[in-house]
């Protein structure tokens, strides 16, 4: 927690038709995220946009119907994260209960680099691919594609990552960031894109007379559970559509409905899935299924999401929840290194840089994302942190603030210093890169001053965006049961904060890094027990401060049977 955090409060649209019966708490917290109609706040199936209007469903449906007919081997390349591997899931899922003859690949972080590689058409090759279908990849896969062609195999992408200037020369292409997308949402996951592809899929084998009393038509819904967690995990905008998808999902995990994978790592975290909610999809399952890509090979992850065998999924699940043990400790320990690096900085400048590079020869090229989303968080301003890839080169993984579009400063970069980096891509908070070893240095000086033109000092000042005071009397189970039901809330729909004054009455160090306190508003009202996670101690008040202003969120607290309103406490200043 850093002091230098500013809280400010939402803005309301003023103009808006939202149902007349909806109460008043949540019309305020609708209309602060910009909610117009009631129409966006819909969260049935029925109301998700039709897959019709995303460009090269088509193309992609043609394709694959000819498959599915030759009986041609259908090889599914994924990515080694939590969106790539729902994304692979659910596309092997959906194929075989669609006839189809699948396998699938999920390329090795350490040993094939990221998407459809020349390396991993080979594999596919080798593995009887008669057709190559990518998903959260594929966008920026030219040399991929071009080496599926020569060995006479077809490449259908399925990506919602930002396009380059020129598209691989792919069979066909189906992403709503293309150009001249015409798909209302641009937010979808690799996993939405996916689910979009096979309702299409199955939609065009209906017309066909596809199914019949031997072959049953599948319901796709039953796949929700993966496109939840895939779509909360990537942090993407949770937009009406990406809403309606993540609540449809959370629905039948909440009704005991999900794959045995999704049940066995939310035994792991110990969270009940009857009052699941997206942020355990974000802060529970996404991490564990992650850790399989970061430190080992996401096959495992894969796997434990296709497995229908309780057991099976626990013992994978078991295997996930200790690489993920493995992961934090990695990481806490680049941590203390990056911020010994960071006191060394102050030492040599009294203020450190406003776009921040690190490196150490011994950091984990698999934690390097998490380290600098860390640091950033810590230090709120630009933060890239490397280590090396074993051949000479390093691995970079890079996180942004409001204000600076990350993946546009390495543009900036690499056309005023040509070959200062190998590679580079991402998006505006998040991006990647390499570069030579040799070139650190000069790279972290050319960063820094970049980051100094372009951003100015306002920019680094964190800010907190409340909604405003909660009144006494809604201290209440019943209004955090509200805000529970009243999601899904994630990116771009957050969920809601308040802010409000407060008599400290008790405070103590729980588990060595959480606080745990009771408070009592100022104006007077019910005891309030409240936890913030992850604190640093050292900024933290001393006995003597009694009175705080806390930044919260309204939680329900369950103890053996028990349950109790909890504020989630994000920030706290003395008064």
């Amino acid at each position: 927690m850093i002091h230098s955090v500013e809280l400010r409060r939402r803005e309301a649209e003023t103009e808006a038709s939202l149902p007349a019966d909806l109460p008043p708490l949540l019309r305020r917290l609708y209309l602060q995220r910009g909610v117009k109609e009631a129409l966006e706040l819909e969260r049935g199936a029925k109301h998700l946009l039709p897959w019709q209007t995303l460009g090269g469903i088509e193309a992609a449906v043609t394709l694959l119907h000819q498959m599915l007919l030759a009986g041609k081997r259908i090889v599914v390349v994924g990515d080694f994260d939590a969106d790539g591997a729902t994304s692979t899931a659910l596309t092997v899922l959906a194929l075989r209960s669609l006839g189809g003859n699948v396998d699938y690949l999920v390329p090795n972080r350490f040993e094939d680099g990221y998407g459809l590689s020349p390396e991993v058409v080979e594999q596919a090759k080798a593995r009887g691919a008669e057709m190559i279908l990518t998903v959260d990849n594929g966008i920026s896969s030219h040399a991929g594609v071009d080496t599926a062609h020569q060995h006479g195999i077809p490449v259908l992408v399925t990506d919602h990552h930002l396009p380059g200037e020129t598209l691989p020369a792919a069979e066909a292409i189906v992403n709503p960031n293309l150009n001249d997308s015409e798909f209302p949402s641009r937010s979808l996951a690799g996993v939405g894109v996916a689910f979009y592809l096979m309702l299409a899929l199955r939609a065009h084998l209906r017309q066909q007379n596809w199914f019949s009393e031997s072959r049953a038509e599948p319901n796709l819904a039953e796949l929700l559970d993966l496109v939840a967690l895939g779509t909360v995990a990537d942090v993407v905008p949770l937009d009406a559509n990406n809403r309606i998808l993540v609540w449809q999902g959370l629905s039948r995990i909440r009704a005991g409905k999900c794959r045995a994978g999704i049940r066995a790592l939310l035994e792991i975290a110990n969270r009940d899935a009857r009052q699941l909610a997206a942020s355990d999809l974000g802060f529970a399952v996404g991490p564990r299924l992650n850790a399989a890509g970061r430190l080992d090979d996401m096959s495992v992850g894969v796997a434990l999401l296709l497995t229908e065998d309780i057991s099976q999924a626990r013992m994978l699940a078991n295997e996930l929840d200790a690489l993920n043990q493995t992961r934090k400790e990695i990481e806490q320990g680049m941590k203390s290194e990056a911020l010994a690096l960071c006191d060394e900085l102050e030492r040599q400048h009294t203020d450190l840089p406003l776009g921040l590079a690190f490196y150490h020869p011994e950091w984990h090229q698999g934690v390097v994302g998490i380290l600098a989303s860390r640091l950033k968080e810590r230090f709120h301003r630009p933060v890239i942190a490397f280590a090396p890839a074993g051949d000479g080169t390093l691995k970079g993984s890079g996180r942004s603030i409001a204000g600076l579009h990350l993946r546009d400063a390495l543009e900036r970069l690499d056309t005023l210093f040509p070959g200062l980096m190998i590679k580079f891509g991402g998006h505006a908070m998040a991006a990647g890169l390499s570069l030579e070893t040799a070139k650190y240095e000069e790279f972290r000086a050319r960063f820094a001053a970049l980051i100094d033109e372009w951003l100015d000092g306002e920019a680094l000042q964190g800010v907190i965006w409340s909604d405003g005071e909660l009144h006494a009397q809604e201290f209440t189970l019943h209004t955090a049961e509200m805000l529970r039901e009243a999601g899904p809330w994630g990116q771009a729909f957050p969920e809601p904060v308040f802010d409000g004054k407060f008599k400290l009455l008790q405070q103590r160090l729980v588990g060595e890094r959480h606080l745990k306190v009771m408070v009592e508003p100022l104006g007077g009202g019910p005891l309030l027990d409240g936890i913030a996670f992850n604190v640093d101690t050292t900024l933290w008040p001393d006995s003597s401060v009694r009175q705080v202003q806390l930044a919260y969120k309204l939680d329900i607290n369950e103890y053996r049977g028990n349950r109790s309103v909890q504020l989630i406490i994000d920030h706290l200043w003395p008064l």
